[in-house]
């Protein structure tokens, strides 16, 4: 029996994270939402490229292959779009053969509200508005920054890298390292080697 969402590991990701919207997204700058809906609605059969979130969340989604009876992680969509322009999301949502099936369609506004209400333990957009206002409310978010995606669709294994100083630990070593220079920080830390870290920040 799955485990109900309270219970997964739950990831939010915005549209604009998981697939490649510039296009239409200079659409809504230039011209404006009527424009941008149009857009979306002409090309409903045309699927979306992938995104630079898109690798991370096929991999996270690809954890619940090994777990078939449980399905311990979901990913859930929060999105600025509204329900209309949201159907060409879903359809290439289903060409990619992603396991998404819950969203919320916010018509513009911020989505970052429903973080706790799908037990998001992150939330991924491009909108750093948004991650502001995420982070400000106490939920933990970060902002994908534009790259090339590459994604190799042979490949499963999911690696995740976090900064250590600040996230991980405390910031007490890189506020020496930035308050001195690097031989000091050396010196510092060979003094302190026995004594462990403090943890970093709460999420």
């Amino acid at each position: 029996m799955a485990y109900p969402i309270d219970r997964k590991l739950v990831i939010a990701v915005s549209s604009s994270a998981l697939f490649d919207l510039s296009e239409s997204d200079a659409i809504f700058r230039s011209e404006g939402a009527k424009a941008y809906k149009e857009f979306q609605e002409r090309n409903l059969t045309n699927v979306l490229a992938k995104g630079v979130a898109f690798p991370f969340i096929r991999r996270f989604l690809n954890i619940n292959k090994r777990f078939p009876d449980k399905l311990p992680v979901e990913v859930v969509l929060l999105s600025r779009n509204s329900a209309t322009t949201g159907k060409r999301v879903f359809r290439s949502i289903a060409h990619y053969g992603l396991n998404i099936s819950r969203a919320v369609f916010m018509e513009g506004k911020s989505p970052y509200e429903y973080i706790p209400a799908f037990n998001a333990s992150l939330f991924l957009t491009a909108n750093e508005g948004d991650v502001s206002r995420a982070i400000q409310a106490g939920y933990p978010a970060g902002v994908v920054l534009p790259s090339m995606v590459v994604d190799d669709e042979s490949g499963e294994e999911l690696r995740i890298a976090f900064d250590f100083d600040g996230v991980i630990a405390d910031d007490e070593s890189e506020a020496i390292y930035k308050g001195a220079d690097l031989p000091e920080f050396h010196n510092y830390e060979v003094a302190n080697s026995h004594i462990p870290h403090e943890p970093g920040p709460p999420s």
